[in-house]
């Protein structure tokens, strides 16, 4: 695991009187995160299921840390292909131009692509966007004065700007999984990279994903989906991902109650998704997390990208965060769909020795893709589909 002692130690310094408290935090839960025995490679049974151990073990905490998917080669594809598209990042949230005076990556799209955040802010917490699901702002540090005035906090629709990740999105492995949980006819979500750059990187408050199905009759556990969140540089305690392990089973929680008989945003019983490089986490979306701001020297680039139970989305009226809110039909889903078909193909044409992962629905429907810059442009704007519950 990456040491990240120094860290611990740097950011605890920025809060003033609660730093020792912070710092025990930290550190407890790091500890506590590598006890739970919810990590290891991915494994299949001899029927080609996930594991009964895995399954079980992700069922009772929310998540399960996948080790060593993304080989070296593929990993490195990834960082290569982040870095390229990062200068090509307009140069503020107000901007279409990146640094080199070029029109910046998202120029022409319709849908919202770039979330922005002061270095070290909360911008969603205790806020109404995203249907007020954050419902606590986390403290903000003071940022160093050398700081930029905005940095980019989520990237929205990735597919269509890094074929790297594009590829990654289709790994067969990770493709079984989501099958494993949801189905054979497993639905996409929506894809993003989370950045949190050492020392600026924002905060994402307390919150649960779900919207629509709390009140449903059918309400389970799995019921809201979840996210893979492939990490690019790992993650640690103080630029990681913090969940509160069984929540996703009790329904919506009353954040604001929780902090205040936990006496602070630091929740008891809460741990950090703490990981290497080329680790992929399978977290439930119903699970209460949230992460501070990263006052660390450490970056964490996150590559997220979730699926649903097709009953979940069929027939039902999204939550309107990711997506403008309308009944997903057939029609509606096996056209957000095209981002699976295009991403096993652009994978078989990389990794020609790789058994590729073969969709049950294009099979029973007979579509077939092709990926090519046709394709490409096929993309542009998906995200204005995603399903968003």
């Amino acid at each position: 695991m990456i040491d990240a002692s120094r860290s611990i130690k740097a950011c605890a310094a920025y809060y003033g009187d609660n730093a020792d408290a912070m710092e025990s935090y930290l550190k407890e839960g790091e500890k506590k995160a590598l006890e739970l025995g919810n990590r290891g490679p991915i494994k299949f049974d001899e029927n080609g299921n996930l594991c009964p151990e895995i399954r079980k073990a992700y069922s009772d905490n929310g998540f399960y840390i996948f080790e060593n998917v993304i080989n070296p080669d593929e990993l490195e594809d990834i960082k290569e292909d982040l870095e390229k598209l990062r200068t090509n990042f307009p140069i503020g949230p107000e901007s279409n131009i990146d640094v080199n005076g070029n029109p910046a990556f998202n120029a022409e799209s319709k849908a919202l692509t770039l979330v922005w955040s002061k270095p070290l802010g909360d911008p969603l917490g205790g806020t109404e966007l995203a249907n007020g699901r954050h419902q606590i702002k986390l403290f903000e540090p003071e940022a160093k004065s050398d700081s930029p005035p905005a940095v980019p906090v989520i990237l929205l629709g990735s597919l269509q700007f890094s074929d790297a990740c594009l590829r990654t999105y289709a790994h067969p492995e990770l493709l079984k999984v989501a099958e494993a949980i949801n189905g054979e006819d497993f639905a996409p979500f929506n894809e993003a990279l989370f950045i949190k750059e050492p020392g600026v990187g924002a905060a994402v408050s307390w919150h649960q994903d779900g919207v629509t199905h709390w009140d449903s009759e059918n309400f389970d556990e799995d019921i809201h989906g979840f996210n893979f969140m492939v990490q690019a540089y790992g993650s640690t305690a103080v630029n990681g991902v913090w969940v509160m392990p069984g929540t996703h089973k009790i329904g919506k929680i009353d954040i604001k109650k929780l902090v205040a008989e936990s006496g602070s945003e630091r929740l008891e019983g809460a741990v950090p998704i703490v990981c290497n490089p080329g680790d992929a986490v399978i977290c439930n979306r119903q699970l209460l997390h949230g992460s501070f701001p990263n006052c660390g020297y450490e970056k964490r680039v996150t590559v997220n990208f979730g699926f649903h139970k097709r009953s979940s989305v069929l027939g039902v009226k999204g939550g309107g965060v990711h997506s403008e809110a309308q009944v997903f039909d057939d029609e509606i889903i096996e056209r957000r769909s095209k981002s699976i078909g295009y991403a096993i193909e652009a994978r078989k044409a990389k990794y020609k020795d790789e058994t590729p992962y073969k969709y049950k629905p294009f099979k029973d429907s007979g579509k077939t893709y092709i990926w090519d810059n046709n394709a490409r442009k096929d993309l542009k704007d998906y995200n204005l589909e995603d399903l968003s519950i």
